[in-house]
């Protein structure tokens, strides 16, 4: 088991303080013999990478992505804009790079981060693949992200039911990647903050051997995220770790200018996407 440890932070904005605690975790399994999955857990980006490819490939493609990221999530000031020029660097990195010659070369990538350039605070997420986004609201969890792939787009057309979906032959295969040939503009979905918000980023190593309910159960479970992300792991591998495990918890708790819990705009919270825009956010302050 590597070893997990949470990290906090406290973010100061206008309309009080947000706390942030976080833990992260990658693992190769219990079937393969490389880890090509890559983590960035660095306030205020929160990503995960599956990378694919032959060799060395996937695991190439993911730490490209991940380390052109990771000056973003340094800088302080995550945008659409900043998120989308990274990647675009990253497919330049893949492409020249002598091992990623494999047309299947290239890197799921998800995540969010907290956009707090305007007068109110937001989540904003990103994806390009069949990693995953959940939020955990309420006693519930959705999952916030939609796969590139082709089962999702078999599920969408009513050819295929989510139970058929799980052991499709195809389950593997995603319409969209981190890659030579591929785009670099994720989906994005814009969320109100709101308190006891709590984030599950993952590969598809967890979701293939953990459903939803059970994601939901093990964050009951540990309300403190290096306890939560070593459950899920921990069960994920005793369900045969059938691939990479890349797991990010994040916590975050509202506080008024006096300490005090609170929400920031009760009126104006929701617990559904708000706004699901793909090929960009220019209409919204993520793209500034």
């Amino acid at each position: 088991m590597p070893e997990v440890s949470t990290r906090s932070q406290i973010v100061a904005t206008a309309s009080g303080d947000i706390e942030l605690r976080w833990a992260e975790v990658t693992d190769t399994g219990r079937r393969r013999e490389a880890n090509q999955d890559a983590v960035l857990a660095e306030y205020p980006l929160f990503v995960v990478a599956d990378g694919m490819g032959g060799h060395i490939g996937g695991e190439i493609a993911s730490a490209s992505t991940v380390d052109r990221l990771r000056p973003v999530a340094e800088a302080g000031n995550v945008s659409a804009k900043a998120i989308e020029k990274a990647l675009s660097r990253a497919v330049k990195d893949i492409a020249s790079h002598p091992e990623t010659t494999d047309d299947g070369t290239g890197t799921t990538v998800t995540g969010v981060y907290l956009d707090v350039s305007g007068p109110v605070p937001h989540w904003v997420t990103l994806n390009i693949g069949d990693s995953r986004v959940y939020l955990s609201r309420d006693d519930s969890i959705v999952q916030i992200t939609t796969d590139h792939s082709v089962v999702q787009e078999l599920i969408a057309a009513g050819r295929l039911s989510p139970e058929e979906a799980e052991n499709h032959p195809y389950g593997n295969v995603i319409t969209r990647a981190v890659g030579p040939s591929d785009g670099v503009t994720p989906d994005y979905v814009r969320l109100d903050v709101l308190d006891g918000d709590r984030f599950v980023i993952c590969s598809d190593g967890l979701t293939k051997e953990l459903t939803d309910y059970g994601i939901q159960h093990f964050l009951g479970e540990h309300d403190d995220p290096a306890a939560a992300v070593e459950a899920m792991l921990d069960a994920a591998l005793e369900n045969g770790g059938r691939d990479n495990v890349t797991i990010i918890v994040l916590n975050a708790r509202l506080r008024g200018a006096a300490g005090e819990a609170s929400v920031f705009d009760q009126d104006a919270a929701v617990t559904a996407p708000t706004t699901t825009i793909a090929g960009g956010v220019a209409s919204s302050p993520a793209a500034d």
